[in-house]
């Protein structure tokens, strides 16, 4: 079975990488980012709300496949105010692209 470690860390990481936005300092920002998502590596959220990033291997690439999913495109990711992660399925742009959820003006 061919592994993608690239496809892997777009899947797993995407929620870590928006936590670690979060966490930074707020600042108003007029236009969104991409993420800087880099291959060969794992991206984990722990029990305890701590995020780490693992270097990967394939020699065991089957095994980490199974029972994972990949994530929906339209998928929003954001830490609640009660410090929890959580991810959102659905429109989260206006009809002008801008970002529905943004800081109030």
């Amino acid at each position: 079975m061919a592994f993608s470690t690239k496809t892997f860390a777009l899947a797993s990481a995407a929620f870590v990488t928006l936590l670690g936005a979060f966490a930074a300092p707020a600042c108003a920002q007029a236009t969104a980012t991409p993420w800087e998502l880099k291959p060969d590596m794992g991206y984990a959220y722990d029990r305890d709300g701590k995020t780490y990033s693992y270097k990967m291997g394939t020699s065991n690439a089957g095994e980490l496949l199974k029972g994972a999913k990949k994530v929906p495109r339209g998928t929003l990711f954001f830490i609640g105010q009660n410090g929890q992660l959580y991810m959102r399925s659905g429109p989260y742009l206006e009809g002008d692209g801008k970002f529905k959820f943004g800081p109030d003006q």
